[in-house]
């Protein structure tokens, strides 16, 4: 599977099995490191709940209750979402289709109850807020491993886990204009090949945005991420936050097939 920097954090990252020592970790370098990300097993047909809570610069919230199923289809992976509240985004929905295919761009598809109207994900548009939030549509999605240059930066500590720090630069101009960044360094756990942080820098904006999973579960089997928090800050200054809490995930679930993932099913909301 590709890395997703949300999903597959969120909803269904897991721990790789192979023979890990710290030996072979010091051999690898920051584009097998991401390799390996990319291939431990993942949790498949799972339902969860999200909340998702928006915060601005004066500490006002807004909540969004979301529910959430991702189905494995080969090497691909597909999601779709349903906003549940408050009144003015239920039954918003949004559907993606995240290719494994170099070169093959992602399928992403909004649909909006209000307008009856079901708009489809530009390229030129990947780059903008999703739903209001601090998260790119980009970021529901897989980067490409082979349009990023990756660099083993150094070894490190996050909450008292050994990670190692890695560089990531897309090699093309479309690329920094489809993910909206020129640049990111990620955060891998040494133990279980979970993106822990990432630190992205804004295309054509004097901004950072900040992902930190404040929170790791094993589910099943399966590292889920129960809380993370993406943070905008221009210098020091917070911009905006948004806190996504997930709960209730279960994997392997009879109700989650490929029918699910469509645009009809999609337009006739939760």
């Amino acid at each position: 599977m590709k890395l997703n920097p949300l999903l597959l954090t969120v909803i269904a990252t897991s721990m790789i099995l192979f023979d890990w020592s710290p030996k072979t970790a010091l051999a690898l370098t920051g584009r097998e490191i991401m390799d390996r990300v990319n291939e431990r097993e993942t949790g498949d047909r799972s339902t969860s709940e999200m909340e998702m809570i928006l915060i601005d610069k004066k500490g006002r919230k807004r909540v969004r209750n979301i529910q959430s199923f991702v189905m494995e289809k080969g090497d691909d992976s597909l999601s779709l979402m349903f906003f549940l509240s408050p009144a003015d985004v239920k039954n918003t929905g949004f559907l993606t289709f995240d290719y494994d295919a170099s070169g093959k761009d992602d399928d992403q598809w909004l649909y909006l109850p209000a307008l009856r109207k079901t708009k489809r994900i530009a390229s030129g548009d990947k780059s903008g807020s999703f739903m209001g939030s601090d998260f790119n549509y980009s970021d529901m999605t897989s980067p490409d491993l082979d349009e990023y240059e990756y660099t083993l930066m150094k070894e490190t500590e996050v909450r008292g886990k050994p990670v190692w720090q890695i560089k990531a630069v897309p090699k093309s101009k479309a690329e920094i204009e489809e993910s909206g960044y020129t640049q990111s360094v990620l955060f891998v756990r040494q133990d279980n090949y979970v993106v822990v942080r990432v630190v992205h820098w804004v295309h054509k904006k004097k901004r950072l945005k900040y992902m930190d999973v404040k929170k790791l579960e094993q589910i099943e089997g399966v590292w889920v991420a129960t809380e993370m928090q993406m943070t905008t800050k221009s210098g020091k200054k917070t911009l905006h936050r948004t806190v996504i809490r997930t709960k209730n995930t279960r994997f392997n679930q009879d109700s989650v097939n490929e029918e699910l993932f469509s645009i009809r099913r999609l337009e006739k909301g939760a």
